[in-house]
């Protein structure tokens, strides 16, 4: 039998909040510049840059402004970039019961400063963890598995006592290649998420 696990690496995107871009962003497109989804679909597409921290937010604003056709005040976009987030509750109760088992519990994600200041300010879930790794901190984006080896190192994390937890199949294939533990989260296959972790703790099915 696998030991038990001792921590816990939770991605934030779509696992502790839900992420809906186009509710936040799609209004700031004029109908004159087209389709805004389109739009929004190019925008996507650079924001690695951002988030591997080899773009500022001002200048990331700029560009983005730019794609979008947008001419408002940069707060304003500052604003729609961050009202595209809502709490996957269920899962919070899932943190506090980890953290009441003292596992080390620590955020792994790809973001920017503009949303991760945001989201530790408004959502309390976030004080629950000890330890964070952000991509636009670290200069590496997942699946890269540099950023992997850089939370397992920095943490002093035992792979195979790490339980990781991810809603993208790509970052699942690395943390499995590294010897995590790991489970790719659904929101809507929930049930199936608590299922994996009481078999992780070797508990037996409901």
């Amino acid at each position: 039998m696998a030991a038990p696990p001792t921590a816990a690496l939770f991605d934030i995107g779509n696992v502790l909040v839900e992420v809906d871009f186009a509710r936040g962003l799609t209004p700031l497109v004029p109908p004159e510049a087209g389709d805004p989804h389109l739009k929004l679909r190019g925008l996507l597409e650079k924001c690695s840059e951002l988030e591997s921290g080899r773009m500022s937010p001002d200048e990331f604003i700029a560009m983005a402004s730019e794609h979008l056709a947008f001419s408002g005040p940069s707060d304003e976009f500052r604003n729609a970039w961050n009202s595209i987030f809502h709490p996957i509750r269920a899962m919070w109760t899932v943190v506090s019961f980890l953290k009441s088992l003292r596992l080390k519990l620590i955020l792994f994600s790809n973001t920017n400063c503009m949303h991760i200041t945001w989201l530790l300010e408004h959502y309390e879930v976030f004080e629950e963890f000890e330890g964070r790794v952000f991509s636009h901190e670290v200069g590496f984006n997942k699946p890269d598995p540099a950023i992997y080896r850089h939370a397992i190192t920095e943490f002093d994390l035992t792979p195979e006592e790490t339980l990781y937890i991810d809603d993208l199949p790509e970052n699942i294939a690395t943390g499995q290649n590294l010897g995590l533990r790991c489970h790719q989260y659904s929101k809507e296959r929930h049930h199936e998420f608590i299922t994996w972790l009481d078999q992780e703790f070797g508990l037996p099915d409901a």
